[in-house]
């Protein structure tokens, strides 16, 4: 949550006009605090917070919006229940996706949302229990869109159970489209995939899937969707212990050239 508040900050400071050194001297700070806040490391108080926002005149409602960010970003994690009928496409998700530079998902059962096709999507979608028939095409379009971060800039490192690329979604037809749509994508050189293969058994990520974000400035921050809410994770504790998940799958999955070439026999 201290991505959030940081990137809140670093706008509301830039849309005054002001330099955060002039802000500094206005509000008799040492640079290094409004470093720190700009950051989102902290170092001020909600007081000084809400006197930072009154000089840069930022409206009540953002006003609002970083002060809940600043009380949740005291906390080791937190969770999200969002309410517009896209489940698993929470702005904070999206927002912490934008400003990290390296993206590593590990999942189990589906294909990456990142990697996802229309046609998977949707079938996917009306076989879930917390999908409305009414919110699928919204969300369909939410997790197209989420797939523009998928550029040059910053790293993707995908670990994928094997079962997830054999269950059948939407039947046959689909799962070649989806299939020949990772192949493809696998050109891209910031886009690593490591296959878990279902032929070891026991593996180290059986607990669940999960997202881990690392960035250039901030703390790394761990997701997990659940059925009706998504939970971040910032604590070092659950950091360590995430962080030993990904370690081991890395040493139980295929390397990259033998799960291209699993996904070809799949495709034949």
């Amino acid at each position: 949550m201290g991505r959030e508040f940081g990137q809140g900050v670093r706008d509301a400071i830039e849309q005054s006009g002001m330099t955060q050194r002039r802000l500094a001297e206005l509000l008799d700070w040492q640079e290094a605090k409004m470093s720190d806040a700009v950051n989102g490391k902290g170092g001020i108080t909600e007081v000084e917070l809400i006197r930072l926002l009154s000089y840069c005149r930022v409206p009540y409602t953002e006003v609002d919006r970083l002060v809940a960010l600043y009380r949740e970003s005291r906390e080791k994690g937190w969770l999200l229940f969002p309410e517009d009928g896209v489940p698993d496409q929470v702005h904070s998700l999206i927002t912490q996706e934008r400003l990290a530079s390296k993206i590593t998902v590990w999942s189990m059962n589906l294909v990456p949302g990142h990697l996802q096709i229309a046609s998977y999507i949707r079938a996917a979608s009306e076989k879930s229990a917390k999908i409305k028939a009414a919110d699928i095409d919204a969300l369909i379009r939410a997790k197209l869109d989420r797939q523009a971060i998928l550029r040059p800039g910053r790293e993707f490192v995908y670990y994928v159970h094997e079962q997830a690329l054999r269950l059948p979604v939407g039947g046959p037809e689909v799962m070649r489209a989806q299939l020949t749509h990772i192949h493809v994508m696998l050109v891209r050189q910031y886009i690593t995939f490591r296959i878990v293969p279902i032929a070891i058994g026991a593996h180290a990520g059986m607990s669940g899937s999960f997202t881990q974000l690392n960035f250039d400035t901030y703390e790394p921050v761990v997701f997990i969707e659940s059925q009706n809410s998504g939970l971040f994770l910032e604590d070092k504790e659950s950091l360590d212990s995430y962080s030993d998940v990904l370690k081991r799958l890395d040493q139980e999955a295929l390397d990259a050239g033998e799960s291209r070439r699993l996904i070809t026999t799949l495709l034949a």
